[in-house]
């Protein structure tokens, strides 16, 4: 049998083609007419009112299904109608969302689809991916079909460039994240957003030692963020403890919350193991709405102790007997500095969760959280305790996961229930799948994009969603498995690493 396919014929091509498209404009046009279409507006002093956009919706019912219908060619061999079309549409939109962010004329005399030169761009990238759609599948019907050993030998190869590529990557992150503050372009609005991709970079490697490392779905991940938050939101109402003080307090409480949860699902995997740590995650939200003596129920906690410099406050006027921050040193009151210390506060705590994950995966126990994740029975035949193993890996993550959540009420000032619900659970899990489970790099990328993009595309606000779940989809389609993902176990027999090296294709 030839290995090459041979290409169906045209009219099925276009006929399919065609049929997708049609499809995915009644979808479009279901999706966006409802979410961009109409949009509610409150003026001042006026009731409620809406304002349409059909004229972008009209944009999007075309451009999609279009892109749609170039991709099925591509995807069955018709390589340069899609690699025109598309490549001529991305050159024009991307020209167009340079200049607009320039400030130059626009194509004058040339219809374009949005006002906003990045959701041009957006629609750019769309093109692009078609484009790289069609090479794609037309290289696939070259070299024809993929036998098993070929498959497993590319997978392995791109486990070893991501493996490289995470241990060059790591450190230049590292020094960018410590600079810059202390460069032109990170003034106090971009350092205040990174202190939130650093929180949630922290909550995605705690979570990486129970999805990554352990096998473990947890869909209640937000929970052990909550019970640290209000642990020292009591703690500092109440006691007067400060941050440091209270900070391992907040996070042996969670580690305890974890070992609470983690004794009833000791008997369950996969599907049954999520639904009943979804439900964990409720049930303590619930409590913190409930429990109002305690809790403060909807209206949360307040007034919070802020994290001060060892005991020198950020504030303009601090209290009789004290001195601040900006006395002590000697310098101009700015609320910049605040922010800045916070910064460096929530490194080293993400650093340190980074530093003891990877010391704990090439101890014993981590060894057996990986034997737990590839296979739980023959993890049982080898000797090894699966309720301690998944008692630790539930502990250890919920204990950062408390370390964080200590660190936003200092940082908030404020906690409430509403700042813990399901979705926060759903982002921290979409940071490590997309950034590939197990990989510290790749979660630390995935949080970059994942809260990072939102905030860059504040200005979109219509769009900024939309954009938000489309990258995620391209990720999803791109790399499956995660942008750095890579499962090599961490501990090889000596004649053995030599070998596997030696195995890798280059």
């Amino acid at each position: 049998m030839s290995a090459n396919v041979a290409a169906p014929q045209a009219p099925s091509v276009f006929f399919q083609a065609a049929k997708e498209a049609f499809f995915t404009a009644i979808l479009v046009a279901m999706l966006s007419i409802l979410m961009v279409g109409y949009q509610t507006e409150v003026l001042q002093g006026q009731n409620m009112s809406y304002v349409t956009r059909f004229g972008d919706v009209m944009w999007a019912v075309i451009l999609v299904p279009v892109g749609r219908f170039l991709l099925v060619l591509g995807r069955s061999g018709m390589l340069w109608p899609p690699v025109v079309l598309a490549g001529a549409a991305t050159i024009y939109l991307f020209g167009a969302a340079v200049l607009g962010l320039l400030g130059l004329a626009i194509y004058p005399t040339l219809p374009l689809p949005y006002d906003q030169p990045m959701v041009n761009a957006i629609f750019a990238v769309g093109g692009l991916f078609v484009v790289a759609g069609a090479a794609r599948a037309r290289r696939d019907r070259t070299k024809g079909a993929q036998t098993f050993e070929k498959r497993e030998a590319a997978e392995a190869r791109q486990a070893h460039v991501a493996k490289n590529l995470s241990r060059i990557l790591g450190p230049i992150l590292i020094v960018v994240a410590l600079v810059i503050p202390w460069t032109p372009w990170g003034d106090r609005a971009l350092v205040d957003s990174l202190v939130l991709v650093m929180t949630y970079v922290m909550l995605g490697w705690g979570l990486n030692i129970v999805v990554g490392l352990a096998g473990l779905l947890d869909l209640g991940y937000v929970a052990f963020y909550a019970v640290g938050a209000y642990t020292y939101g009591k703690l500092s109402t109440s006691l007067g403890l400060t941050f440091w003080e209270s900070l391992p307090i907040a996070g042996a409480m969670a580690a305890l919350f974890g070992i609470i949860l983690g004794f009833p699902v000791l008997r369950l995997r996969g599907d049954y193991l999520a639904i009943v740590t979804l439900g964990f995650g409720e049930i303590i939200r619930i409590i913190l709405i409930n429990w109002q003596a305690f809790t403060g129920g909807p209206n949360g906690i307040g007034n919070i102790t802020r994290v001060d410099f060892f005991g020198l406050p950020f504030e303009r006027n601090p209290a009789p007997g004290t001195e601040s921050f900006h006395t002590f040193f000697g310098i101009d009151f700015s609320t910049t500095h605040r922010v800045v210390f916070l910064y460096y506060v929530i490194i080293a705590l993400a650093l340190i969760t980074n530093f003891v994950t990877i010391r704990l995966r090439k101890m014993p126990i981590g060894r057996a959280w990986e034997a737990l994740r590839e296979d739980e029975t023959a993890c049982r035949a080898l000797g090894i305790n699966p309720t301690n193993t998944k008692l630790t890996a539930f502990a250890i993550g919920a204990m950062f996961a408390g370390f964080a959540g200590s660190f936003f009420a200092a940082r908030q000032g404020f906690v409430s229930p509403e700042s813990f619900t399901f979705i926060e659970s759903a982002v921290i899990l979409a940071i490590v799948v997309l950034g590939g489970m197990g990989s510290q790099v790749g979660v630390a990328l995935a949080a970059l994009l994942l809260i990072g993009l939102p905030e860059v595309l504040r200005d979109l606000s219509l769009y900024r969603m939309l954009v938000f779940g489309g990258v995620m989809v391209l990720i999803m389609l791109w790399r499956p498995k995660g942008l750095l993902a890579y499962r090599e176990p961490t501990l090889l027999l000596h004649g053995r690493r030599g070998k596997k090296k030696a195995e890798v294709p280059a």
